[in-house]
């Protein structure tokens, strides 16, 4: 059956999708799934999905319709829609934690409401309100929370994704569009997440440049990169290391970013990591990672361009502890080896109880899935905000 949910929202939190009267969380239908999915045991990453999907139509003449749950089912698509000929699309992702006390968390999810706001922008789509969409994927988890892993390594992965299903050939701005969401089962990113990734450096490849989307999630920035991603594994590497420019400037590490702990140049202990100067993804995970070092106040923490000449040199002079990726996937990501103009550059592991990203990765974990100290509690800001029915919101600072 279906039926429609009504919530109780005070007069001043109730706000409505841009572009039509009708979408929003107050107006969201949900027709249930007459056939659940058996539970599996999570295996990698992405192919176990949940039993509900959340779908929003929204066209020039009558803006945003009513969000709508429905059960899991292919989309039917015009064969000419543009996200399919010119690739006007874009997606987010974000995942459910489960805690030790049974309860779900999102982590910092308005910052991935934000980043796909932000896309949406650049891919002319419709603006959208960031508030009610994340009401209405709280909705959709609370009805498949069962999906969510009793496990500290696996997670319930969502995807929102924004896609133009304007039926025209023409290269134009969308007159329709599609919002939805479709959430997974997932477990490790890498195969063995346990190790140190391998990245290939090669400046004949670029994934991203000035005035470009770059910064934007989405599509083809991923597509594109396979057949580099290809040559990488001929090489014996896992990933890419992404460089920019004539002086080889680091940029991302396959789909991550990338940190560099080291001595610096002017003898002082810093983390850097590039800037968001176009062609960096901002990712939550990096924005965090920074916000909870800084706090910390133990070393440098900068964003600050590196190039390939500048991390060979340190390599050289002992000046590298280490070198990891971050990113909602994988979380934290350490780095054991480079391959570039055909040399093999070792990177230096220190002992797992001592490496900065073994500090980093506990901490954020902890504030994942509310396991934090009253001491963190206090430090970090690891607070939630508790919404009826179902699970907190971790916030949006940090500090």
């Amino acid at each position: 059956h279906s039926y429609t949910v009504i919530w109780d929202y005070a007069a001043s939190n109730l706000l409505h999708l841009e572009g039509g009267d009708k979408g929003t969380a107050a107006d969201l239908v949900i027709q249930l799934s007459s056939s659940p999915k058996t539970k599996q045991d999570v295996s990698g990453f992405g192919t176990v999905f949940t039993d509900h999907m959340l779908t929003i139509e929204w066209t020039l003449t009558e803006g945003w319709q009513a969000p709508l749950i429905m059960p899991f089912v292919n989309l039917s698509l015009h064969p000419a829609c543009s996200a399919l000929h010119y690739g006007i699309q874009l997606f987010e992702g974000l995942k459910v934690y489960r805690g030790d006390d049974k309860r779900l968390r999102l982590f910092r999810p308005m910052l991935n409401m934000s980043r796909m706001a932000k896309s949406a922008r650049r891919a002319c789509l419709p603006a959208f309100d960031q508030t009610e969409l994340l009401e209405c994927i709280r909705r959709l988890v609370e009805l498949d929370q069962d999906f969510v892993p009793h496990s500290d390594s696996c997670s319930l992965y969502i995807r929102p994704t924004f896609i133009s299903t304007e039926c025209s050939l023409g290269i134009k701005k969308p007159t329709r569009a599609l919002l939805y969401v479709i959430m997974c089962q997932v477990g490790s990113y890498f195969n063995n997440e346990a190790e140190a990734v391998s990245l290939w450096a090669d400046p004949k490849y670029t994934r991203a440049w000035k005035g470009g989307t770059g910064d934007c999630k989405m599509g083809g920035n991923y597509g594109g990169t396979l057949f580099a991603q290809y040559e990488a594994v001929e090489y014996g590497c896992q990933q890419v290391l992404w460089l920019y420019g004539e002086d080889h400037q680091i940029t991302e590490a396959g789909t991550m970013n990338i940190f560099l702990h080291w001595i610096n140049e002017d003898g002082e202990e810093e983390l850097a990591t590039p800037p968001l100067d176009g062609i960096i993804l901002p990712g939550i995970t990096r924005q965090s990672i920074l916000e909870l070092t800084r706090k910390w106040g133990e070393f440098k923490v900068t964003e600050r361009y590196l190039n390939m000449g500048r991390l060979c040199s340190a390599l050289e002079q002992h000046r590298v502890k280490e070198m990891f990726g971050s990113g909602t996937a994988c979380m934290i990501c350490p780095v054991g080896h480079i391959v570039y103009h055909g040399e093999s550059l070792h990177i230096p592991h220190q002992d797992k109880n001592a490496k900065l990203s073994s500090r980093i990765e506990k901490e954020l974990t902890d504030i994942q899935v509310g396991g934090c100290s009253n001491t963190q509690k206090h430090m970090h800001a690891c607070m939630h905000t508790h919404i009826p029915q179902m699970f907190p919101l971790a916030q949006q600072q940090l500090g």
